[in-house]
């Protein structure tokens, strides 16, 4: 859909994983809704203009994105952050069952970026 044939191996940005959040998220999910999780990662990975559809701030947060990720009628976030500019730490992720982001969702998300940052300073 958004790669070019010149685009597949060119990195515009890359994607690290914050201890084991998100891969305790990954683990769980159906084998179809991995692939599409992959995919837009991929797509995070290599396309300079990420469409909103897949990547968006988080309106009130300093700092933190969801990647949005749809599968059939069944609708998933993932938070992340950047780390310098061209690196996005992915920390956790969810299941989306309303319209508006749980507020102890974002909480949490929150506490990983800041425990994050720490442990880089130190």
């Amino acid at each position: 859909m958004y790669f070019s044939n010149s685009m597949k191996n060119q990195k515009v940005r890359r994607v690290v994983f914050y201890k084991n959040h998100f891969s305790n998220f990954f683990i769980k999910q159906r084998r179809k809704v991995k692939e599409k999780i992959l995919w837009t990662l991929r797509l995070i990975e290599h396309i300079q203009h990420i469409p909103v559809d897949y990547f968006k701030h988080i309106e009130g947060t300093n700092g933190l994105y969801e990647i949005r990720v749809k599968q059939r009628t069944d609708i998933f976030r993932i938070f992340c952050f950047f780390d310098e500019t061209n690196i996005i730490v992915i920390i956790n992720g969810f299941q989306k069952k309303s319209q508006r982001i749980p507020k102890n969702e974002i909480e949490k998300a929150i506490k990983i970026m800041r425990e994050y940052y720490e442990e880089q300073k130190s």
